[in-house]
């Protein structure tokens, strides 16, 4: 067993100064306020403790996609104390996109991710963003059967276009086989939207993002998404897809419960500056955007969630109750909406899956399911 204790420890949404946690294998054997009863393994007397970050929307990071390379890419995200989410996917022909979903089946089933998240092809070409636009189609259940085949259980999520030819009989499908559904990248009105959420559509991808922007008249999928109380939806917030006002404004309405932070990194997250690809189209790099080449259209992000965190943190407020959100919205909500029941949250139990960070809100020490990671 080793004993972990932290000046400041987040265990299940409450704050305690101090905490502890112990571990025993891959899960967590106990925790608790106050100094632990035992002499600890490790202390971390300035650190916050923290449960593991769960992105449910990243496409690669290290120079690589997760299709490429998918333990290379889980291993940097991890280094900012990524310890669980999905691998996404961008819009390509049915056989890349086939090939693909077979290596992060076999990824997942080797736990480096926890499953994979189809982001496209069923998108709009109206909103398309950094998807090819030429591989763009309506779904078929031809197609379906196959990438649910492939997948064999492994695919957790699916972002699509409610206004597309057969869409809503998808979803329903979707959810039917235990998929998460979610709405994205669509020209849909807002009474379409809602007949998506009605079929089954519980996520919203990178609200604002790539969709129908909100109007008072046609007001389009964005207060619908908002405004249903079984909608999580998805935030970029690495200051580069949305204003801080805007986050603070959905964090409000929607509260942390309904809010996971994404970042919806491409290859160059951990890199830098450059020439990177995505889906097969050029995209440059300068001062951390990503855009794809000769064009103002934005191409993912170069975020890691331990730069999530901390700017929730410091757009939420300096008391407990702005840590706790943080931690529900880089943590135990994304845990919840993907149905992962083992992380999320540091309690007895669950997966030993841990961020240790200093007073300045930077990555200290990582855990994942029991081992310290570097």
């Amino acid at each position: 067993m080793t004993v972990i204790a932290a000046g400041t420890v987040v265990l299940d949404g409450a704050v305690h100064r101090p905490g502890w946690v112990s571990v025993t294998g891959e899960r967590i054997a106990d925790c608790g306020t106050g100094p632990p009863a035992v002499r600890p393994d490790v202390e971390f007397g300035d650190g916050v403790l923290v449960p593991g970050f769960i992105d449910m929307h990243s496409h690669g990071g290290a120079g690589v996609s997760y299709a490429d390379d998918p333990d290379r890419a889980a291993a940097l995200h991890a280094t900012h104390g990524t310890t669980g989410g999905l691998a996404s996917l961008v819009t390509a022909s049915p056989e890349t996109l086939l090939a693909q979903v077979h290596t992060l089946a076999a990824a997942t089933r080797r736990g480096v991710v926890d499953g994979i998240h189809l982001e496209g092809p069923w998108l709009s070409r109206l909103h398309c963003g950094a998807h090819d636009s030429g591989q763009l189609r309506a779904p078929s259940d031809a197609e379906l059967d196959a990438l649910l085949n492939a997948g064999a259980g492994t695919i957790r999520m699916v972002t699509l276009a409610p206004e597309l030819p057969g869409a809503i009989a998808t979803i329903r499908r979707l959810v039917d086989a235990g998929i998460v559904v979610a709405v994205g990248h669509t020209d849909a009105s807002y009474e379409l939207t809602q007949e998506a959420l009605e079929a089954g559509a519980s996520v919203g991808t990178h609200l604002f993002n790539a969709m129908r922007a909100l109007h008072h008249r046609e007001p389009g999928p964005i207060p619908a998404l908002l405004s249903d109380p079984r909608v999580i939806v998805e935030l970029i917030a690495d200051g580069v897809h949305l204003h801080p006002g805007t986050v603070r404004h959905v964090v409000a309405a929607a509260g942390p419960d309904r809010v996971a932070l994404v970042t919806d990194a491409m290859a160059a997250a951990g890199v830098g500056d450059g020439a990177f690809t995505l889906g097969g189209l050029d995209v440059d790099v300068a001062d951390g955007v990503a855009r794809l080449r000769d064009t103002a259209t934005i191409a993912g992000s170069t975020a890691t969630m331990d730069r999530l965190f901390a700017t929730a943190v410091r757009l939420l407020g300096t008391d407990d109750a702005a840590l706790i959100g943080a931690v529900r919205m880089t943590s135990s909500t994304p845990a919840h909406i993907l149905g992962l029941q083992r992380t999320g949250v540091l309690a007895p139990g669950r997966d030993a899956d841990l961020v240790v960070l200093d007073r300045d809100w930077r990555v200290w020490r990582v855990m994942r399911r029991g081992a310290w990671l570097g």
